[in-house]
């Protein structure tokens, strides 16, 4: 389970380091335009959509309490292999939107967020000047004037707030921005001047958020991490309370398959909570003791459509 604390934030710089990973090669990319990804055959870019590109960052891979490195290396074939699936599951989300484009990065271990006075923030830090280098390079080398979806979920999230700060909150870039979706990450209300939190489904220029709970929320964990921060309804995009079955477009599920009406939708303080998926294989959401892998794949076409909406406003004369 993925869970961070939302003033780690604050605590990661952007050095640089004589440790850089080059993003003029190649294989320092998990995914640039032109790579062999078989997308969901249900996905159509928009003719809008080679003017945007989408900035993807997955999530925490290192999870392994057991692990004793501080930060994955990309060189890894478990790393490099889960990338490429979050790639297909969650990023594809938004591939309808935009041109996808996903750097390696040396994410930090789960641990340093629970460690940060141990070693945690330097791994944090070194994950970050990773992303920040690959963002850089993308701005100088890919972008060519498109617009600019940023999406990651959990760490990846984590990651991409510190891109907002940096890059886009009150700076030029801020107009190319459509939207940021940063899902899996309890990030503060007031965490940035000018990019906003986004409360109507086609809104630009700011971000939205959640992290997805069962009924049973009520926990340390809800507490710690994510009540009191910033959270919309990814069903209606705004700040509804609920979210009926029916309005639900779509749980993309590892089989490949697509599955509509799936659940309700609670919008609670700084987090959602939804009741269990209706789909084949129900018996497992049981099972499951919490909903934030999902994050981006139970509202997948959700997203999808919502980015479309969005793109469609941003380049509304």
């Amino acid at each position: 389970m993925h869970y961070f604390c939302f003033y780690i934030l604050a605590l990661i710089s952007f050095c640089a380091s004589a440790q850089d990973l080059d993003y003029s090669d190649n294989y320092n990319w998990a995914y640039l335009p032109g790579d062999s990804i078989l997308w969901p055959e249900f996905v159509e870019k928009d003719t809008l959509a080679s003017q945007v590109d989408v900035f993807f960052l997955y999530p925490t891979f290192l999870i392994d309490k057991r692990d004793e490195r501080w930060n994955y290396n990309i060189d890894d074939s478990t790393h490099r292999s889960s990338a490429i699936n979050s790639i297909k599951m969650q990023g594809s989300a938004w591939c309808s939107a935009g041109t996808i484009y996903t750097p390696y990065y040396r994410q930090a271990n789960l641990k340093a967020f629970r460690n940060i006075e141990n070693d945690g923030e330097t791994a944090l830090r070194f994950a970050y000047n990773d992303v920040r280098a690959a963002f850089k390079y993308y701005l100088e080398n890919y972008n060519n004037g498109h617009a600019i979806i940023l999406a990651g979920h959990s760490q990846g999230s984590v990651m991409l707030s510190e891109l907002i700060k940096e890059f886009f909150d009150g700076k030029p870039l801020q107009e190319k921005l459509v939207a940021a979706y940063l899902p899996g990450a309890g990030i503060r209300k007031e965490e940035f001047k000018e990019v906003k939190l986004m409360t109507h489904p086609d809104s630009v220029g700011g971000y939205v958020t959640w992290n997805t709970f069962k009924r049973n929320y009520d926990q340390p964990n809800y507490h710690n991490w994510y009540k009191g921060k910033a959270v919309i309804n990814p069903v209606t995009w705004d700040a509804s309370e609920f979210a009926s079955r029916d309005l639900h477009k779509g749980f993309y599920f590892t089989n490949g398959k697509m599955y509509s009406e799936s659940f309700e939708t609670n919008t609670i303080d700084g987090a959602i909570w939804i009741t269990i998926p209706h789909f084949p294989y129900r018996l497992m959401a049981l099972t499951m003791k919490h909903y934030h892998v999902g994050d981006v794949n139970l509202f997948w076409e959700d997203i999808r459509l919502n980015s479309l909406a969005r793109i469609k406003s941003y380049f509304r004369p």
